[in-house]
């Protein structure tokens, strides 16, 4: 008598409605750092609109990647902590390191706007949506 072996599992997907938070998530994540290059170009009047606001927010866009991957934020994107603070001060961290490294001015000054503009940026959609369910829950109870 042969026993065969139990069939392998398959990692379950995960429910669409999450799957559809993180694409939503990450995506507001890569147009916030965008609009945070955006913002810093124009204030400085720099020309060439499109190639220099990406060649700007290169590095903070790796960086959100990198936090989003080293933190598996897909699991819980929204939350301010640990996702939302991983992914603002990886951002930060790795985008200035990168910068660093291939030759682009980091200061102190650009450090501390870059810190504050994307904490606005990046927790702060956060936490706005954990308000609206929150106010949202509390109205189905009423």
């Amino acid at each position: 008598m042969s026993s065969s072996p139990p069939p392998l599992r398959r990692p379950s997907a995960p429910p669409p409605a999450k799957m559809r938070t993180a694409v939503l998530a990450a995506a507001a994540d890569l147009a916030l750092v965008l609009a945070f290059a955006a913002i810093g170009r124009d204030a400085h009047q720099r020309g060439e609109v499109i190639t220099g606001v990406l060649a700007t927010a290169w590095p903070f866009l790796a960086g959100a990647a990198v936090s989003w991957l080293a933190l598996r934020v897909w699991r819980a994107p929204l939350a301010l902590w640990p996702a939302g603070v991983v992914v603002w001060l990886g951002t930060v961290a790795v985008g200035m390191l990168l910068r660093a490294a291939t030759g682009q001015s980091v200061v102190l000054p650009f450090i501390i706007v870059a810190l504050l503009s994307l904490a606005v940026f990046l927790l702060g959609y956060r936490l706005v949506v954990a308000g609206v369910r929150r106010f949202g829950t509390s109205r189905k109870r009423a």
